[in-house]
């Protein structure tokens, strides 16, 4: 089983990555977007996406949606970070997990885009991530994980 960084522990988890070839998502495999897209009843899926695939076609499913994993194939790829920020300002409420090849630092980041689990290619990193994710205790700006900027939380 997978392992990932999740509610603020390292955990295992049942999905494994699209089987891109299949039809049909085979049982456990997070379908990619198009396997998604054909499923008749989409309540309590999960889906895959992977950069340049974008958001749209999700929206008009977010509620019914219980996970969105956006695959990060390179850490310079930064499409992924707008994927979370926009699922999460649209209304996504469900778990929304990063998975692939990005660095631990970028944990603390991804979060504040909305992101709430985190799935390395390289299980090495976890720790590493998990201290990550705590590294800073106050941000000047607002974001998804705190909307209002610093200034404005003082009186």
């Amino acid at each position: 089983m997978p392992k990932l960084i999740k509610q603020g522990e390292i955990t295992s988890d049942a999905w494994l990555p699209p089987a891109a070839d299949a039809a049909t998502a085979p049982e456990f495999h997070l379908p990619t977007l198009g396997q998604w897209q054909d499923l008749a009843d989409k309540t309590g899926s999960a889906v895959q996406i992977e950069p340049g695939d974008g958001i749209a076609e999700l929206l008009p499913a977010l509620d019914a949606i219980g996970l969105v994993a956006v695959h990060f194939p390179l850490f310079t790829d930064g499409r992924g970070f707008s994927y979370g920020r926009e699922l999460r300002q649209r209304g996504y409420r469900g778990e929304l997990r990063a998975v692939g090849t990005f660095l631990p630092d970028q944990l603390h980041y991804l979060r504040r885009c909305g992101f709430d689990a985190f799935q390395f290619s390289d299980e090495s990193r976890l720790e590493e991530g998990l201290r990550q994710l705590d590294i800073f205790s106050e941000h000047y700006q607002g974001a998804i994980d705190e909307p209002q900027p610093l200034f404005r939380r003082r009186h």
